[in-house]
């Protein structure tokens, strides 16, 4: 995946930055974030002295849950500073994690991070659009020295690489760091740089919109030190850890599948706030706080506890939005370790290889499609994931449904190569709602055959809908800011679309003002097989 250029530090910055290393003799020990470096209130950040909304005295974080805060914050100068070169030789050089993945508004975070260089610093940006630049400056820690840390080991039952490193620093947020999602970028004395992410949650929000960030798929993907789910030097791994950087750049698949997305949903205004699936699995009732949960990226590694608390959520009035594709497929455990709670996640793919195989088959770390518990992702999502890699069209098929109102599509529009690189279908043999509505019905060819993807509606007696893009090609046609006025575009029509449905989720349950109605007989698909009446949406 390629990423926008940057240029390194400059030869002046590292100059300086090497003159306030010698000067102030930077130690090892831990540094709190509650201190900046004056290179925060430089000319070239003056994002980052931009002073927020006075808080309230008796709850410095009420300010981030009036609605328009989202509009105030991004009125705020950004920079494009947060982005991280193209190089794959600078992001080897700077490397590091935290160890969570998302902290509640005022808390802290420990950060760990090697590097070869004499010295290095961190910046922490909040993601948004901010004036189209995409990021604003919040805090900048002093120069550190930089440490050499010990190379990746495999630890626990079943074996997971992880990094073995020291702390770095404490990062300690406050009411002028706002809820949101973060890249913190690691730049080092030789050139290095690369990312680390970080979700800071507001636990008591009720906004109308939650945006959930995938990272048990970014970590699925991970072979940092020697493996991943799918691959590894000595194969792939039954078991991946969040205790280690992630590969390339750092990001995971925050960029070119989330990152567009939020910029929208911020560029646009909407009340939103953020947390990650590991939340969902952890404080799951918490998503009954929001009329709307947003999915934008590629969230297919889910435990039982996840899809459980999602599918409450869902019979409980709140609207679902999957923007992606190959949703909630894969079926995973958590695991604790010693850094703290659910830092391991496990897939062994094959039941006979899993522990719990005839003790807690419903836990079986299969897809969910399979035995020995199936529960197939399409009793949630509504489409059924099918093949890879495709490139194809997106085609409308249905303009007369209500998320199309204001657009100019018409049936048969196409958005060009928007479908891909995974897709989803409706699959009349597998359970699905019997009322979904298919709005678009793209053909596609996927390892030679022909086949087609559907964009899905559908809604439950709660009132609630829930919408599947059934691509990975929607959100990054996002990023792009359209005039105002009607939509001639083909993007700018499909951001129009966008907004009707975010706009109906941020109302309420959109089922009840959009109720779906089975459309299948337009696309000749067949009456699909109903869903098991069994309950599975009480969260054990």
């Amino acid at each position: 995946m390629k990423h926008a250029k940057e240029p390194q530090l400059s030869r002046g910055k590292l100059i300086i930055l090497g003159i306030v290393i010698l000067a102030i003799g930077v130690g090892a020990a831990s540094f709190s974030a509650g201190r900046s470096s004056s290179s925060q209130k430089s000319s070239s950040s003056t994002e980052s002295t931009t002073k927020p909304t006075a808080p309230n005295k008796k709850d410095p974080y009420a300010q981030y849950r009036v609605k328009g805060w989202i509009a105030e914050e991004n009125a705020k100068p950004g920079t494009t500073d947060w982005m991280v070169p193209d190089d794959k030789a600078a992001w080897a050089k700077v490397e590091g994690f935290f160890d969570a993945t998302s902290i509640d508004v005022g808390g802290s975070v420990v950060l760990k991070t090697s590097t070869r260089a004499a010295a290095w610093q961190v910046s922490a940006y909040r993601i948004g659009w901010y004036g189209g630049t995409g990021g604003r400056l919040i805090w900048k820690s002093e120069p550190m020295t930089g440490v050499n840390q010990p190379k990746a080991t495999q630890v626990g039952t079943p074996k997971a690489w992880v990094a073995p490193w020291a702390p770095s620093l404490t990062v300690q947020t406050d009411s002028t760091w706002p809820p949101g999602q973060y890249m913190f970028k690691l730049e080092s004395l030789d050139g290095g740089a690369s990312y680390v992410p970080l979700v800071i949650r507001d636990d008591k929000s009720t906004s109308d919109l939650l945006m959930q960030s995938a990272v048990t798929t970014w970590q699925a993907y991970n072979g940092w030190g020697g493996a991943s789910i799918y691959t590894g030097t000595n194969g792939r791994a039954d078991a991946v850890s969040f205790d280690r950087p992630y590969t390339g750049n750092g990001s995971g698949e925050f960029l070119g599948r989330e990152r567009e997305f939020i910029e929208f949903v911020e560029r646009n205004g909407f009340d939103v706030s953020y947390w990650t699936n590991i939340d969902l699995h952890q404080r799951g009732e918490l998503a009954k706080n929001h009329r709307g949960i947003v999915i934008p990226g590629h969230d297919e590694y889910y435990t039982v506890e996840m899809r459980k608390n999602l599918e409450a959520a869902r019979d409980a009035g709140v609207n679902i939005g999957f923007f992606g594709a190959n949703n909630v497929y894969r079926r995973i455990r958590l695991d604790n370790a010693e850094s703290g709670s659910n830092r391991v996640e496990i897939n062994y793919r094959d039941a006979t290889r899993d522990p719990l195989n005839g003790k807690d088959n419903e836990r079986v770390t299969t897809s969910f499609r399979e035995s020995p518990s199936p529960n197939p992702e399409s009793t949630l999502t509504g489409s059924y994931y099918e093949c890879n890699p495709v490139e194809a069209d997106w085609v409308v098929g249905d303009a007369s449904m209500w998320m199309f109102e204001g657009s100019e599509f018409k049936n048969g529009d196409r958005v060009t190569k928007m479908v891909g690189n995974e897709y989803d279908r409706v699959t009349p043999s597998a359970p699905t709602p019997a009322n979904i509505q298919v709005l678009a019905h793209s053909p596609v060819t996927c390892r030679g055959n022909a086949s087609f993807a559907d964009s899905t509606w559908y809604t439950v007696p709660s009132g609630a809908g829930v919408f599947t893009a059934a691509t990975f090609g929607w959100s990054p046609r996002l990023l792009e800011a359209c005039p105002a006025g009607p939509p001639t575009t083909p993007i700018c029509k499909l951001q129009k679309v966008t907004r009707n449905i975010l706009t109906a989720f941020s109302e309420g349950p959109a089922g009840i003002a959009h109720p779906s109605v089975s459309n299948l007989s337009k696309f000749g698909i067949a009456t699909p097989r109903a869903p098991s009446t069994t309950s599975t949406t009480t969260p054990r």
